[in-house]
């Protein structure tokens, strides 16, 4: 037989299925929220989804909820901490870049007005909904991916290469890369 309808990617796992079923893909204009899932999305760099969702609730303890004022104010002493938390990913980059892009978002919000102004810009605040059969036709990025990217980059941004804001774009739901015979795709969702 053929594949089931959905998204194959989210089966693994019950939270994965439920991250799938009530998050991905579904727009997000709020701030924390975005900068919660941008620095999730870098961590995420290199390990799999499914490692970086088991490993959420405590990045959220950790990173104080991901408050961007917050996380801006992280001291040398407070990333020197992180590093012993054996809840998150203790890469060295990786947890100083959750400080450096809240100074970055900081930056945003000061000439946007808020963060999910500045992300959503990007598509002038509209949905790409795409109209993919298979998940294999899903690409790991694309020029408006690049574009962000490049941006993001130029801004202080770090972990926010290509591959990684094309799953950002999803992840916040800027892009709907469900297959369209997933009941989660925008065309089928009532």
């Amino acid at each position: 037989m053929g594949e089931e309808a959905g998204c194959n990617w989210a089966k693994s796992s019950e939270r994965e299925q439920v991250y799938h079923d009530e998050e991905w893909c579904v727009p997000s204009y709020d701030d924390r929220y975005l900068f919660e899932m941008l620095n999730l999305e870098g961590a995420q760099a290199g390990l799999s989804w499914r490692t970086i969702l088991d490993k959420r609730e405590a990045y959220k303890q950790a990173f104080a909820n991901f408050d961007i004022e917050t996380c801006a104010h992280f001291s040398e002493d407070d990333l020197e901490q992180l590093r012993q938390n054996e809840g998150i990913i203790r890469n060295r980059l990786k947890i100083r870049a959750v400080q450096t892009n809240a100074e970055a978002a900081l930056k945003v919000q000061a000439e946007f007005g808020s963060f999910s102004s500045y992300v959503w810009h990007f598509t002038d605040h509209k949905r790409i909904i795409h109209h993919f059969e298979n998940e294999s036709e899903v690409p790991a990025q694309d020029e408006l991916s690049e574009r962000v990217s490049r941006d993001m980059k130029k801004r202080g941004f770090k972990f926010v290469g290509p591959v990684i804001i094309y799953s950002y774009l999803q992840a916040v739901g800027v892009l709907d890369d469900h297959v369209v015979s997933c009941p989660s795709h925008s065309l089928n969702r009532a």
